[in-house]
C-alpha cells in the first residue's frame, strides 16, 4: 500500500509521517519510508543525529543507476538516456517490491532500526548550493517517482511517502501514484488552503485524500476544520509530550505515545487498509501513461531527441502479478 503524506510547510507533515512509519514498523509489516520533501527531515524524525542523516545516500544522485536497472529488457527502451521521470514499465523491465534486495536498494536504501522495529528509508536529497539557478527542485523527485511507477506492492506492504510541501507534488503525476494520500492541515485559512487546491487538481484522478488536523487546541479548532473540510476530515491529532520529546531529539519508547495520538494513528491505518478494496491497477496503469504521454509532448521528446510515446506498452498493466523479472 502506498500512502503520502501532504500539507503546506510547517504543517507537521513530517511529524505525522514518521509516526505512522513507527506505527506501521510495531505491525511487523514490511515498511519502505521516502523523504521525497525539498527539506529533508523525515530521517531526524526516526531518530537519525544529524551525521547518520547526512550520510543517507541521494536517489537524485543515482539516476542513472536507477534507469539502467528498471529498464531491464525491455525492449520499447533503447537505452537509459532515453528514460524520464515517467517512463512506464513494459514487458521485459524489473520491477522493485518492497521486501527483498535489489541494486537500487542496495545504492540508495538504508535501514533505520526503531524501537519497535525497522524500516527501509531512502531520501530524495538535498536541494544544495550547487543547483540553484540551475536546477529544478522536481528533477531530483523524478527519481522517486520512477521507482513507484516501477513499484509492485501487496495489502501488508507499506510505502509512506513524506511529499514535499504545497501544492508543488503537482508538478508530475506523483500525487495519483497513492492509495491514501493524508493531507495535514492546521486549523487556519493558510492551513485548508493547501486542502481546497490539492483536492480540486485531484478530483479528476480518483484520489483518496483524507485531512488530518494538527495543532488542534480547543472545539473551536476543531469546528473549524469540520466546516472547511467536512466529511473529508478523518481525525484530529493531540498534543503530545512524547512528540514534543521526540523534536527535542529525545524520543520515549513509541509505546509511551498518548493514546489519543495512537488512537489517529489507529484511524489512518484502519483508512489505508479500507483503500485496498479499492485498488484499480489498470487505472494506476493509464495514469502513469497519460501523464508519460503529456511530459513526452511537452519537454521529453525535444530533450532526448525521440517519441518517448514509444516507450507505451500497450499491453502491459502493472499489478501484484505482474512478472518479475531477474536483478
Amino acid at each position: 500500500m502506498k500512502i503520502a503524506f501532504v500539507g503546506k510547510g510547517g504543517s507537521g507533515k513530517t511529524t505525522l509521517s514518521s509516526l505512522f512509519v513507527r506505527h506501521l514498523a510495531g505491525t511487523g509489516r514490511p515498511v519502505l519510508a521516502v523523504d521525497a520533501d525539498i527539506n529533508q527531515h523525515l530521517g531526524a524524525a526516526l531518530g537519525l543525529d544529524e551525521e547518520e542523516a547526512a550520510r543517507l545516500p541521494a536517489l537524485g544522485a543515482q539516476l542513472p543507476l536507477i534507469k539502467e536497472h528498471l529498464r531491464g529488457t525491455n525492449p520499447r527502451i533503447a537505452d537509459a538516456a532515453g528514460m524520464i521521470k515517467t517512463t512506464p514499465p513494459g514487458a521485459g523491465s524489473r520491477l522493485l517490491t518492497v521486501t527483498g534486495d535489489n541494486p537500487v536498494y542496495a545504492a540508495c536504501a538504508r535501514p533505520v532500526r526503531l524501537d519497535n522495529g525497522s524500516v527501509r528509508l531512502m531520501v530524495t536529497g538535498p536541494f544544495t548550493e550547487a543547483d540553484l539557478g540551475v536546477a529544478c527542485y522536481h528533477s531530483k523527485t523524478g527519481a522517486v517517482e520512477m521507482c513507484l511507477n516501477h513499484l509492485v506492492d501487496g495489502r501488508e506492504e507499506y510505502v509512506v511517502v513524506d511529499m514535499t510541501a504545497g501544492s508543488d507534488s503537482f508538478a508530475s503525476g506523483m500525487f495519483t501514484r497513492f492509495d491514501m494520500t493524508f493531507l495535514v492541515a492546521e486549523p487556519t485559512r493558510k492551513g485548508v488552503s493547501v486542502y481546497r487546491q490539492y483536492k480540486e487538481y485531484a478530483r479528476d484522478f480518483g484520489v483518496a485524500l483524507r485531512v488530518v488536523g494538527n495543532k488542534v487546541q480547543g472545539p473551536d479548532d476543531l469546528e473549524f476544520l469540520r466546516a472547511e473540510v467536512g466529511a473529508d476530515l478523518l481525525a484530529a491529532f493531540p498534543h503530545s509530550d512524547w512528540v514534543r520529546s521526540m523534536e527535542k531529539g529525545r524520543p520515549p519508547a513509541f509505546a509511551l505515545l498518548e493514546e489519543p495520538a495512537a488512537q489517529v494513528l489507529r484511524e489512518l491505518y484502519g483508512a489505508v487498509d479500507a483503500s485496498y478494496e479499492r485498488r484499480d491497477w489498470a487505472r494506476y496503469t493509464d495514469q502513469m501513461v497519460h501523464f508519460h504521454r503529456r511530459n513526452a509532448e511537452s519537454w521529453g521528446n525535444a530533450k532526448t531527441g525521440a517519441d518517448l510515446r514509444d516507450q507505451i506498452d500497450p499491453g502491459f498493466v502493472l499489478g501484484e502479478t505482474a512478472p518479475l523479472q531477474p536483478a
